[in-house]
This record gives C-alpha cells, sequence and structure tokens, in this order.
C-alpha cells in the first residue's frame, strides 16, 4: 500500500473524525460528512465530541467536505455512520443504505468500501454490497471489494483511542484484507487482528458489546434483588472484587450508541435464522427497565409533588453524547409520579437536550437550593467532588440524595439530609 493511496472516512462523528484524523497522518485523506454545519465547525478547529483537541485537528492534513462531487474516484472508502434501532428495537440500516449510495454514485472501478459501523454478521456483503452494486452499476467482487474493521470507539477514554487498540479488519480477499493492514497498521500501535472472514468481524464487534450488556444486566438485577435485602450493591462488589477472578462490572443505567442498541442487532440476527435469543433479550428487558425501576424506588422516599434536580443528563461521564441516553428515563419516570424534576449537565448541548428529548437545562447552579432531592445520575468530575457544603446549598432539611452512581459513597452528608444508594 503505498502512501499515495486517497481515503475517504464517511461521517464525521465520534468515530469518523478520531480515524480519519489518524489516518491523515499517513495518507490523503478526506473526511466527508452529509452536515454541512458539522463540517463547518471542525473546519474552525472545533470538535464539540470532544474526541479530537483544536490544536490536532487544525495541524491535521485531512480535507473535510459536506460535498459528494469532492469524494469522486478515490481508492478507499470508510463508512463509520450510525446504525441505530426502530421504535420497534429493530436495527434501522438507513443511515448505512444512505452512506452506500453517497459512495456508491463515487466510486469507480478498483475501489474497496470498508465498513465501521456496527452490524450483525451477513450485513456488509448481503445488504451493502448489493446496494453498492446497484447504485454505481459495478459487479462487487470484481470491479469494487468489500471491507470490515468494526470501531472500538470509547467516548472520553483517552488512553483506548484509535491510535492505540488492536484492530479488527478483514477483506474480501487475502489481497483486500493485506490493504486495509497497511492503512489501519499505519494508523495504531495496537496492531491489527485479521479476522477469519468479514462476518466473524461483524460478529465479533456485535458481540463485545452484547456481552457487556449482559454482565451489566446481571448486576443490575442484582441491585433489585438487594434492594429488597436492605443492601448495597457497590458494598457486595467491593467484597466480591477481592477475588482475583472475578468479573467487577458496575450498575447503573445503559444508553449510548453501542451498549444499548448493539444487542438489538445480534437478536435480530439470531430471530432471522430461527433461534430465539433468550439471553440477549432478557439482559435488555433488565437494563431498559432501570431507569422507570430506578424513578420508582426514589418516588416512594419523597413527599408528592417533589422538587427534584438531576445531576447529569449524558450516557456516560464527562462527555457530551446524549444519545441513546437513560436518564431520561428517570427523569420521565418522577414526572409521571407528579414531581417536577431541574435538570442539570454541564457536558451537554441545550440545544441538543432540547432537540432529542424536549428538556431544558439549567444554564448553572448558582443559586440553585432548596430542592427536596438531588439525584446523581451521572458521575462527572464536577459532581463527584460535591461535599458537605455542597448538599446544604443544594438540598431541603429533610431531603433526599439520590445516588444512582455511587459517586457519593464515601461522601459526608449534612445533618438532616438522607441518602439513598443502589
Amino acid at each position: 500500500m503505498h502512501n499515495t493511496t486517497s481515503v475517504v472516512v464517511v461521517g464525521l462523528g465520534y468515530v469518523g473524525l478520531p480515524l480519519a484524523v489518524g489516518i491523515a497522518r499517513h495518507f490523503p485523506t478526506i473526511g466527508f460528512d452529509i452536515s454541512t454545519a458539522r463540517v463547518g465547525e471542525l473546519k474552525g478547529g472545533h470538535d464539540r465530541t470532544g474526541e479530537i483537541e483544536p490544536d490536532r485537528l487544525r495541524a491535521s492534513t485531512i480535507h473535510l467536505t459536506a460535498d459528494a462531487a469532492e469524494i469522486a474516484a478515490k481508492d478507499v472508502y470508510i463508512v463509520t455512520v450510525p446504525t441505530p434501532v426502530d421504535l420497534e428495537n429493530r436495527p434501522d440500516l438507513t443511515p448505512v443504505l444512505k452512506a452506500c449510495g453517497t459512495v456508491g454514485r463515487a466510486m469507480r472501478k478498483g475501489a474497496v468500501v470498508v465498513f465501521e459501523s456496527t452490524v450483525y454478521p451477513g450485513v456488509t456483503e448481503d445488504i451493502c454490497g448489493p446496494e453498492l452494486e446497484r447504485v454505481s452499476g459495478l459487479t462487487c467482487g470484481a470491479d469494487f471489494f468489500l471491507g470490515y474493521s468494526p470501531e472500538r470507539i470509547n467516548p472520553g477514554d483517552k488512553e483506548h483511542t484509535v491510535d492505540r487498540i488492536t484492530k479488527v479488519i478483514s477483506g474480501q480477499t487475502p489481497e483486500i484484507t493485506e490493504k486495509l493492514a497497511a492503512i489501519y497498521g499505519a494508523v495504531t500501535s495496537g496492531g491489527v487482528f485479521r479476522a477469519a472472514s468479514i462476518r466473524v468481524a461483524e460478529a465479533a464487534k456485535v458481540i463485545e458489546n452484547s456481552q457487556r450488556d449482559i454482565n451489566i444486566a446481571f448486576v443490575n438485577e442484582l441491585a433489585m434483588i438487594f434492594q429488597k435485602l436492605g443492601i448495597s450493591i457497590h458494598d457486595v462488589l467491593e467484597a466480591s472484587a477481592t477475588k482475583w477472578n472475578f468479573l467487577n462490572f458496575k450498575p447503573g443505567l445503559v444508553g449510548g450508541h453501542c451498549i444499548g442498541v448493539d444487542p438489538f442487532y445480534l437478536a435480530t440476527c439470531a430471530l432471522n435464522n430461527g433461534h430465539h435469543p433468550e439471553i440477549i433479550l432478557s439482559g435488555r428487558r433488565i437494563n431498559d427497565g432501570m431507569g422507570p425501576w430506578m424513578a420508582a424506588r426514589i418516588s416512594e422516599q419523597l413527599a408528592p409533588k417533589s422538587r427534584i434536580l438531576m445531576l447529569g443528563l449524558t450516557f456516560k461521564e464527562n462527555v457530551p453524547d446524549l444519545r441513546n441516553s437513560k436518564v431520561i428515563d428517570v427523569i420521565r419516570g418522577l414526572e409521571q409520579r407528579g414531581h417536577t424534576v431541574d435538570i442539570h449537565d454541564p457536558f451537554a448541548d441545550p440545544e441538543e437536550a432540547r432537540h432529542e428529548y424536549g428538556v431544558t437545562l439549567m444554564s448553572g447552579l448558582d443559586g440553585a437550593a432548596g430542592y427536596d432531592c438531588v439525584v446523581g445520575a451521572v458521575p462527572h468530575d464536577g459532581y463527584a467532588g460535591f461535599g458537605p457544603e455542597a448538599f446544604s446549598a443544594l438540598v431541603a432539611r429533610n431531603g433526599l440524595v439520590a445516588d444512582i452512581k455511587g459517586m457519593w459513597r464515601q461522601a459526608e452528608m449534612p445533618d438532616g439530609i438522607r441518602i439513598w444508594r443502589l
């Protein structure tokens, strides 16, 4: 693979942008996104996801564009668009198929099209390949070739970045696999793993997140049991973790763009092939039910029509990502029980919060006081450091502090303020 090989990364979100910036260090690279606003802010040196620092973005040789004409006749196209589910939790391949349309109209003979979006086994070859053929008029496996390399971006994680992790790769032919090895191998110090086939690579990705989902579901169910026994799941986990081979998963809300979504892709694949996936779907039911369950546990400790302050809305600590956040389930559950909920999150974008969930974020905590309950929903660093002074300022006498994430296990509570923990 020569460093003159031209690469297009389609989709410049949490996955695509870091990958494109990394590839641009070694190959001529175009970063394409259908959002002109996204491309505009990136050209200005601002990445709202926080994955790429402004100086690094400005210094990159990447060419950013929202004009599909500029990605015509390139050598390699890497698709990193989202793969959500619909309201019935069925895979929604619309973004991937639209990306296939864009790439299909742009590519020429000899192109390689790689998918990083999480899918179930068979999507790349059985759905994306034919769509690319239909749009381009070219023949898959002869005029152009497919590849798959599952994304492993962990938002906010500065250690396991795309330039350090092992990248799983697979191409339609051994030659394509080696081409991908050259590209991804140049990007990451973690090396590449050549999967046995594209379907194996697709399967590997979808079970990574399904495995985490199932393990968290088990701990969430334990949390429900131990609540009835009057003991904290966090205390139990702390004791159990002293065993050398204990898997120390934590309870909580399971949202985001991967763990809360990908198991449904695997479940759909199983159902389509005549197998009912009991463990996968039961894990999803438990985790999707945690928000309403938490709302019920908090509400039963409060007077009717209480004022509640919800600290955190993003799906994960110290990131601005609001996608599929399950905090909204706690909020809705409390509101349905007649309570009033104010929401604060220093990382979340207020406009995005309004658009995604129809909620208004507080501009700050100055003047916030007298709440009947404060819920610690997301362990942002700023919240985790709260002490007696902060609680006294926010919580009314005989009020409740509800610690969903166990971030205040060691915090000292002022006299007259109650604490509830998982």
